[in-house]
């Protein structure tokens, strides 16, 4: 073979030697651009993370900016005491009146009062009166009881989410006393209308933490999200453990909406047959398996628990929820087997395993 065709030959073996070397440098070079994009922002009352992996800031920006203005919607839409469409709704119940809603309200409001009555309606939006009455349709507490005869007051009036009469998009109530307080339920629904959108955006891996309510949404690079349950009583986790896509986790706790007073503490979470503060449980944790609305299910179905005490476990049952962790107002930890074979703690505790 003469010289000269040897020599082309092999500037073309070379040539096609280091294309390929370069190609491979970039599919590389793509997949180490894979990172983890964050935002943080104070909604709702608390503060909010948003975590997306990718590899395209831009896009990723984008879509966490698109689910913060989603929940600048519904914190406007839906506050229990500034001017909003549910206030709205609770002055026209107060006089009596028939309110015509969104269609997105009145499903939200048709949802609740199906929770509500499978939770024994431990679990009750309509008690907005009873938090007003306690002092937390505030952004600072004062530290005060109610006075006793308004209590006992709103106590015999009992209202519940069972009063509302919903038809369409119109709104009554059988008894003027309910005044809708949608606290509950507001951050479980927002973790689902941001899985939505992110979905809707190509965002297939994410993590959305509104205050301790969780959704996760795929993997970061192949392995599961990881978050922390706060300990209620010290500034570190309590426990970790992974979140699978679709996962979402809800708790609720004595230690976020607080005022002390004589020593006692007295946190927002109200429990409808006394009237009072929980004393039982310094919080309570619960997973939901991935399902429609998990992450409004996460949210509301942390709260009868909570209130239940030592019931919690009968009140997850009653959602099918398998996987729940309790710390009791001693500070005594209790979870499900199911839970707990996936919790790590960072340091020596003892916990009860329950079925």
């Amino acid at each position: 073979m003469p010289r000269a065709a040897l020599k082309t030959r092999g500037r073309a073996a070379f040539l096609a030697s280091w294309l390929a070397l370069l190609a491979v440098a970039l599919v590389l070079a793509g997949c180490s651009r894979a990172e983890v994009f964050r935002k943080e922002a104070y909604v709702f009352g608390t503060r909010v993370d948003l975590s997306v992996y990718g590899d395209d800031p831009a896009a990723a920006d984008a879509a966490m900016a698109a689910v913060l203005q989603e929940f600048d919607r519904l914190h406007r839409a839906y506050h229990a005491w500034q001017p909003s469409e549910l206030t709205a709704l609770n002055e026209a119940l107060a006089r009596g009146e028939t309110a015509t809603v969104s269609d997105e309200l009145a499903a939200m409001l048709e949802d609740a009062q199906r929770i509500a009555a499978t939770s024994d309606e431990l679990f009750d939006p309509a008690l907005g009166a009873l938090v007003a009455l306690w002092g937390f349709h505030a952004d600072a507490f004062k530290p005060t009881r109610p006075d006793p005869q308004r209590l006992q007051a709103l106590l015999a009036a009992r209202p519940r989410m069972a009063d509302l009469v919903i038809d369409g998009t119109r709104v009554s109530s059988r008894n003027p006393a309910v005044q809708l307080d949608l606290g509950g339920y507001a951050k479980g629904y927002a973790l689902d209308r941001a899985a939505a959108i992110l979905r809707a955006q190509g965002v297939a891996n994410a993590l959305i933490n509104i205050g301790g309510n969780v959704i996760a949404l795929g993997s970061k690079g192949g392995q599961p999200w990881r978050i922390g349950i706060q300990h209620p009583r010290e500034p570190a986790p309590l426990a970790t453990m992974p979140l699978y896509d679709g996962e979402a986790v809800g708790t609720s706790g004595d230690y976020q909406r607080f005022f002390e007073m004589d020593g006692r503490r007295y946190a927002h979470l109200l429990d409808p047959r006394t009237g009072e503060p929980a004393h039982g449980t310094q919080s309570m944790t619960v997973l939901v398996s991935p399902r429609a609305a998990a992450g409004t299910l996460s949210d509301a179905a942390s709260k009868p628990a909570y209130l239940a005490g030592e019931g919690w476990r009968g009140q997850l049952r009653r959602f099918e929820i398998d996987h729940g962790l309790r710390v009791d107002a001693e500070g005594r930890v209790e979870v499900t087997r199911a839970l707990r074979a996936r919790l790590q703690f960072p340091a020596p505790l003892e916990v009860t395993v329950v079925d």
